[in-house]
């Protein structure tokens, strides 16, 4: 599987090589961006699985950076980790998650807690990425199998392979949600469950295909 890109901002070049010494062990590629504005171009034409965003930026500081990605739709969805320098207490936190993070973080921090954490967003995207791929498949399966059964042909072993593929991608998404049962980060539990749902749906619409399922009307 391609490798999964995390957008790291900041606009100190020593912070940005101190974020990809911490994180070149993940194996993913790293994009940097030394300010909002250049971040912002970044997510035009590639797509990230997590961004780290320095609060603290000449121009157009991290907070208005987030405003402007949850604005898009196509950004939307993608989970940011805010670090900052400077801890003004609560209400300051609070305006990190209320621009739409995930996480909120006090420079200095623990290398292994932030790769850690960049990690369970990695795995997510990942398995995002694995669900839209069976999705795809399962969209080609249902025209094929349209065209099979006016041609009198069997789906039935392709459907078996899908079928296989995708129950590895659910053990894979129940072991992640279990690992984060306990945690407290409600943003990637949050994520893990939005990805069971969209299992349980991909799921069923595999079953349907499934000779001699019920189907409905328009299928």
């Amino acid at each position: 599987m391609q490798k999964a890109k995390i957008l790291l901002v900041d606009d100190r070049p020593e912070n940005l090589l101190a974020l990809e010494a911490i994180l070149s062990a993940l194996d993913q590629t790293l994009v940097r961006a030394v300010s909002g504005e250049e971040a912002l171009k970044a997510l035009l034409t590639d797509e990230f699985a997590v961004i780290l965003l320095d609060v603290q930026m000449p121009g157009m500081d991290g907070f208005e950076t987030a405003a402007h990605i949850k604005r898009r739709e196509r950004t939307r969805d993608i989970p940011i980790i805010f670090l900052t320098a400077i801890n003004h207490g609560p209400h300051h936190t609070f305006r990190g998650y209320a621009a739409g993070a995930v996480d909120y973080i006090s420079k200095p921090f623990d290398p292994w807690v932030l790769r850690a954490k960049v990690s369970v967003f990695v795995d997510l995207y990942m398995k995002n990425c694995q669900l839209k791929e069976q999705a795809a498949l399962l969209r080609l399966q249902l025209e094929d199998d349209r065209q099979d059964q006016r041609g009198g042909h069997s789906a039935e072993p392709l459907l078996a392979e899908l079928s296989a593929r995708l129950a590895a991608v659910e053990d894979l998404a129940e072991a992640l949600s279990k690992q984060l049962e306990d945690s407290p980060e409600g943003g990637a539990a949050a994520a893990a469950a939005q990805l069971e749902e969209k299992l349980t749906t991909v799921r069923a619409a595999l079953e349907a295909l499934r000779p001699g399922a019920d189907r409905s009307p328009t299928d």
